[in-house]
Parts: structure tokens; sequence; C-alpha cells
């Protein structure tokens, strides 16, 4: 009779151990919006509420935040999901996504190695790579010569908070 229970103990272990890794998985970069209004686990670690900044108007058009740090881009595998404010992403429109900045946000990037910039807007969340600072949309990296490189070195000008709409 042992021999019996060895199969139904090994397939037990076996599911057993499925699911636990399985709950180690990393969750997918876009999770589709619930009516539920509870944030997901994603959403709470990537924002904290004291480091959002709150959303302005700029009526003088002076820069209201300065960054420096490193960009990457993100493209095919993302084109067509949903982003984290709701919309679909767009690789050929000029969005960003960052960690804190209120969706909405207008920042002006520039790559420092070539001194070119482009404006873009927030709309997602990210970048989850530990030393960058924000992620560009394929458009927006395009305009900054940074395809090739993947990344670069960049300043980040806010000017002008968004609603986090």
């Amino acid at each position: 009779m042992n021999i019996c229970r060895t199969p139904a103990l090994l397939c037990v272990t076996i599911l057993v151990a499925g699911l636990f890794l399985a709950g180690c998985a990393s969750s997918p970069r876009f999770a589709s919006r619930s009516s539920s209004s509870a944030a997901s686990p994603r959403d709470s670690s990537a924002v904290r509420t004291d480091e959002v900044p709150k959303p302005l108007k700029n009526p003088t058009g002076k820069i209201l935040l300065t960054l420096e740090g490193v960009a990457s881009y993100y493209a095919d595998q993302y084109h067509g999901r949903q982003t984290s404010n709701g919309e679909v992403f767009d690789m050929n429109a000029l969005t960003a996504a960052h960690r804190t900045f209120p969706f909405g946000s207008m920042v002006r990037v520039t790559n420092l190695e070539n001194r070119k910039s482009v404006v873009v807007r927030v709309n997602d969340r990210g970048p989850f790579v530990d030393g960058r600072i924000i992620d560009l949309s394929l458009a927006a990296a395009k305009e900054l010569d940074l395809i090739q490189k993947g990344t670069a070195r960049v300043r980040l000008e806010v000017l002008a908070w968004g609603d986090g709409k």
C-alpha cells in the first residue's frame, strides 16, 4: 500500500510546490483595471503618497522640478496594453512612465549626451529597474536618439503637474 500512496504524495507535493512558485512570479506590467477602489499591490509599492507631488497649475511657465538620472524606453511588447492610468499604451505617442509623478504631468526630457529634448506626458508607472528615473515611449526615445544604446543620462524638467487622472 505504500507504493500506491507514494505517487499520490508525489503529486500533492508537486502541486503544492507549483502553487508556491506561482505565488513568487512577478505580476504583469499592465494589469486590467477593476471597479474596486482598492489599489493593487504593484500600485501601492510603486507610489508612496508622501512622494507624490500635489497637482499644481503652472501659469508662469517656470520649471517646477529638475531631476537627473538614466532613462530607458519601452515599445512593442506593451503596445496596445493598458497603462496604469487606464489608457491604451501607444508607443508612437510622446508619453512616459514615472514612479511618482501624477498622471498628466508634462515633463521635458533632455538627453545630456546630445542635448536633444522632448516633452512627454506621464500616463504610466515605472520604470521598475533600479537606477532609472523614467521610461519613455518609443516615439520619445527616437526624438532623443537613445534607441541604439537603449538608455541615456537625462535631465527631467517638470513643466506642469498633472491632475492624477
